[in-house]
């Protein structure tokens, strides 16, 4: 297959470890910065000052700051902004397309209010210029810093056609970045989704010293709620088994790299959120995914009990502990309802 021109829109640390996959993958790659310096700095420097520091980018990935420069006669293009910006910046960039474009997102999360996923975003406001098959998503447990590095990774690639999700696959595709294709979209963006709002609750259990078999625990559980959220949406329970679902809950909930088991285990230690989120220069998709999720179920009558908690600690100041002891002393029920 020849490389494709693929722009990626986000010079955080996840647009920048995936430009380089790209690059390696054959493709010819551009990266939109929201910031100026950064984009002076990748073509000047090859390096990202903000985001993967130590790592050296090739000079065949070309940075911008201006959104129109960048999407001139795209073949891909990738958005790899925080979940939460992902609807203002597709709105920004309709306008620069023509409709030929395969869309992908690599985003995670649940839109507030709307408890919309990150493809569903893209379709609503793409409507009219980009046909739904021609968009799709690519996650899995791939923390930056480790593709950035061009460590062994594996993906799944989702879209709402085939042909699409095996061009996403095509063009990804490494000796060190294996990519599977997967036609659950839902299964796919719930998994990558929630097991953020797990990851909290890792850390969690970690900053407070809980103990391991909590946190093993609360991995299982926090699967059970993600499988039931998910196929209550028309997910396939296999999925979950998989790279995005498992996969990536282990990754997010035990990884040093993990910014929401951080976020977790800071709150865990007794720090506030408002303090840690201040911090922090990146972002932790898991805080505003929780209100979605936790929202979402209420509204619809769905037991989720692990978000439930997280989202007592985070938005309603709930000591921890209190919040397992709330867990621990719930109803005894049967492991698996068949």
């Amino acid at each position: 297959m020849s490389g494709k021109n693929v722009t990626v829109i986000g010079a955080g640390s996840f647009g920048t470890a995936l430009a380089m996959v790209l690059d390696q993958a054959g493709n010819q790659v551009q990266i939109w910065a929201r910031e100026e310096e950064i984009a002076n700095r990748i073509n000047e420097d090859h390096k990202n000052p903000s985001y993967l520091n130590d790592i050296e980018l090739p000079d065949s990935i070309v940075a911008y700051n201006n959104i129109e420069q960048c999407l001139q006669s795209q073949d891909m293009v990738v958005f790899a902004t925080p979940s939460h910006t992902l609807r203002e910046v597709a709105e920004k960039i309709k306008p620069c397309l023509d409709g030929h474009e395969i869309l992908v997102t690599v985003a995670k999360g649940i839109e507030n209010d709307t408890f919309k996923t990150m493809s569903q975003v893209l379709i609503e406001v793409m409507e009219g210029t980009t046909f739904e098959d021609n968009i799709g998503v690519l996650y899995g447990p791939s923390h930056a810093e480790e593709v950035g590095q061009l460590k062994p990774t594996t993906v799944v690639a989702a879209a709402y056609s085939t042909r699409t999700a095996k061009i996403i696959q095509e063009t990804f595709l490494t000796p060190m970045f294996r990519v599977y294709v997967n036609n659950d979209v839902i299964g796919v963006e719930i998994g990558g989704s929630v097991k953020n709002i797990m990851a909290i609750a890792a850390g969690i259990v970690d900053g407070a010293e809980l103990g391991d078999n909590a946190k093993a625990a609360l991995i299982t559980r926090g699967l059970h709620e993600m499988k039931r959220m998910g196929q209550l949406l028309g997910a396939h329970s296999d999925t979950f088994s998989g790279l995005t679902g498992m996969g990536d809950l282990i990754v997010t909930c035990t990884s040093s790299h993990s910014r929401n088991r951080s976020v977790g285990f800071r709150i865990g230690q007794g720090e506030k959120l408002d303090d840690i989120v201040n911090s922090m220069n990146m972002v932790a998709e898991g805080v505003k995914t929780t209100k979605s999720v936790r929202d979402w179920a209420e509204k619809n009558h769905v037991e989720m009990p692990i978000t439930q908690a997280v989202y007592s600690i985070l938005f309603e100041n709930m000591d921890p502990r209190d919040a397992l002891y709330k867990l621990m002393t719930r109803d005894p029920k049967d492991e698996i309802v068949m």
